[in-house]
């Protein structure tokens, strides 16, 4: 097997996955699908199910977008990356003010950083789930103020890029750094493997 698909907009993934010199083409939702529609959270869902169903649906969409295409067979890579603060999910900010609103409930609290990811064809697929635990230091309002300015923690799940600027406020980890990126990259290697490719 030569080459994946990525069906991910995130270049942090595409980093990831080209540190493990795994050769990728992008099979990004045409401009008609509703891709934010498939990361809608249920009413009472935990963030384990959640992060887990959101895959399979983001794997469903692109294997179908695959066969609409037409393109060559090759396993389509998917993934989703949520925080948990207890059992509530932080997904991305909507706009600063919810920026705001994550951070100052992350400050001085320990979470979860949940990614799951999923390996599949149309005959077959596999998915493994990371979990880490991430500690934030307590955040003054001038330090989560310019760091909402900054404008890192839009597009990111908990409001915080850990690669990034918010590494300053993280006083422990535990876990997957990887995962916490985005693609957590011991599961991705094994289920890789699992497909079939050689790492």
């Amino acid at each position: 097997m030569k080459f994946i698909y990525l069906a991910s907009q995130s270049p942090r993934r595409r980093q990831l996955l080209e540190q493990l010199g795994v050769a990728y083409e992008l099979l990004l939702p045409d401009a008609d699908e509703d891709a934010e529609s498939l990361e809608a959270v249920l009413s009472n869902e935990a963030p384990k199910a959640y992060v887990q169903r959101v895959t399979q649906r983001k794997l469903d969409a692109a294997l179908q977008r695959l066969k609409r295409r037409g393109l060559p067979a090759a396993p389509v890579l998917c993934s989703d990356t949520t925080v948990a603060l207890g059992r509530q999910i932080l997904g991305k900010p909507e706009d600063a003010a919810d920026a705001r609103r994550m951070l100052n409930a992350l400050s001085g609290q320990s979470h979860r950083v949940l990614t799951a990811v999923a390996v599949g064809t149309a005959r077959k697929r596999v998915q493994a789930l990371s979990q880490s635990q991430v500690r934030f230091a307590n955040l003054t309002p001038t330090q989560i103020r310019h760091y909402v300015d900054s404008g890192e923690p839009m597009g990111k799940a908990g409001a915080y890029a850990v690669q990034g600027r918010a590494a300053g406020f993280i006083a422990h980890m535990s876990g997957s750094y990887s995962g916490i990126m985005g693609l957590p990259m011991f599961e991705t290697s094994q289920l890789l493997r699992e497909m079939g490719f050689r790492l």
